[in-house]
């Protein structure tokens, strides 16, 4: 029982969890400023997008990440409440990121055949959310001290 005390609580590795949760709006943000900036000097510039399939992406782009937005306040309230749902949203939220950057390039791709999407850039933003996935995943479903800290 004494162990048990000693790994309840937002302590050890939930520490990090606890500052992706917290962060991970901020930069979703961030990315929604840079979309919208970039559509903004798209459309100063005068160039126009005659591919609707591309404008179509765009906004797609900005109504998930608007989502996702709202998303992580919600795991984060989740999160520091203890709340026993907090593992599972958290787990779905990552993995819905994850199959998300996919399916974005995999549609830009599709609509712009001649560019190269899957570049150096592509496969980093890719391959950071799977390792997250890879990494936190397991930790959330194994670990004594989630099991031990949610259960509100």
């Amino acid at each position: 029982m004494a162990e048990e005390k000693n790994i309840k609580g937002l302590g050890g590795w939930l520490i990090l969890v606890g500052i992706g949760v917290v962060l991970s709006p901020l930069i979703i943000i961030a990315e929604l400023v840079m979309l919208y900036l970039n559509i903004k000097i798209l459309s100063a510039l005068e160039i126009e997008i005659n591919n609707p399939f591309l404008i179509s992406i765009l906004y797609g782009e900005i109504a998930v990440n608007t989502g996702l937005f709202f998303a992580w306040i919600f795991i984060a309230v989740l999160f520091f409440t203890k709340n026993k749902i907090s593992p599972k949203y958290y787990i779905s939220i990552l993995l819905f990121t994850l199959v998300f950057i996919f399916v974005d390039a995999l549609a830009v791709k599709l609509t712009l055949p001649n560019e190269h999407i899957f570049d150096a850039e592509t496969i980093k933003e890719t391959g950071y959310p799977l390792v997250i996935c890879l990494i936190w995943i397991p930790y959330m479903l194994i670990s004594k001290r989630v099991k031990a800290t949610f259960v509100e």
